[in-house]
């Protein structure tokens, strides 16, 4: 409409149907759902559009089949072994259905990990589908890498990398008794936001076994670039594992003070050198 055009009665530019929200500076600071403005009282098209784009990436997270034998061979090429077990869920459906069945091992599984020769190593790495194996596809490799130094410079035996199907957190705690681990940390597909459906989570106990209680774990939650970044995940587990190993404990009796400065000399010196995250 230019200036010599009339308005049609009842109308007005559309420019002025959508209300923008005096938050919208903050969107650079988060993905986060705010500051979405609005058209009278609903959402914007376009950002009705960005929310049904999400949740279907988000369902999708859930439902991507886990290819461990890509995984397998990124960390075999990196020199670590492999191990690949399934929980006694049999399919996707049970999982999301009977929780129960993702904390424990399959019968084919468990008697393959008791037959393992070499037991009881001082750090076993469980990486599990979980709830998002987009995540684990993503994020699992690169935060490895990112560990393996920290775990070389402490001098610590790591059994080889399970790879478990149909998980959940606790099937790290029966993988580590099976394999007689001293600590085991379960790197898992978190489940789904609409704002990160590719976000990792790492849950570590110390002494892992069966009965172990969710208060028993630590946990390191959204890792990815966007997120907890990989080398500050690293060094968080790295210096978790440390202080488990002196104090006898994880979970709740285990605080993360890994980002306290004053407590860096309770880490071997070398552990600091070039590693550390900057603060």
């Amino acid at each position: 409409m230019n200036k010599h055009d009339k308005p049609i009665a009842g109308t007005f530019p559309v420019g002025k149907l959508i209300h923008t929200n005096p938050w919208e500076e903050l969107r650079a600071f988060t993905a986060a759902r705010i500051a979405l403005g609005r058209a009278g009282a609903s959402l914007p098209t376009a950002e009705l559009l960005k929310f049904g784009l999400a949740h279907a990436q988000a369902r999708d997270a859930v439902h991507q089949p886990f290819d461990s034998e890509v995984l397998a061979q990124q960390l075999e090429a990196d020199g670590l072994s492999t191990l690949t077990v399934h929980s006694a869920a049999q399919n996707r459906e049970s999982y999301l259905c009977r929780p129960d069945l993702g904390r424990r091992l399959g019968d084919d599984s468990r008697r393959m990990l008791l037959d393992y020769p070499d037991k009881q190593a001082d750090i076993l790495l469980v990486v599990g589908d979980g709830l998002s194996s987009k995540a684990v596809h993503r994020q699992a490799v690169p935060f490895i890498r990112a560990l393996t130094p920290y775990l070389a410079t402490l001098g610590i035996k790591m059994a080889p990398v399970v790879l478990a199907h149909q998980s959940r957190v606790a099937l790290g705690d029966d993988i580590g008794e099976c394999l007689q681990a001293q600590a085991v940390a379960i790197l898992i597909g978190e489940r789904p936001g609409l704002s990160s459906p590719d976000s990792l989570g790492i849950y570590f106990t110390w002494a892992p076994h069966t009965r172990r209680l969710e208060s028993e774990r630590n946990c390191i939650s959204n890792i990815r670039p966007e997120g907890l970044n990989y080398p500050q995940a690293a060094f968080k587990l790295a210096w978790l594992f440390e202080q488990a190993r002196q104090r006898r404990l994880s979970g709740i009796a285990l605080k993360d003070e890994s980002d306290n400065p004053a407590l860096y000399g309770l880490v071997k010196p070398q552990f600091m050198e070039g590693l550390a995250p900057t603060l």
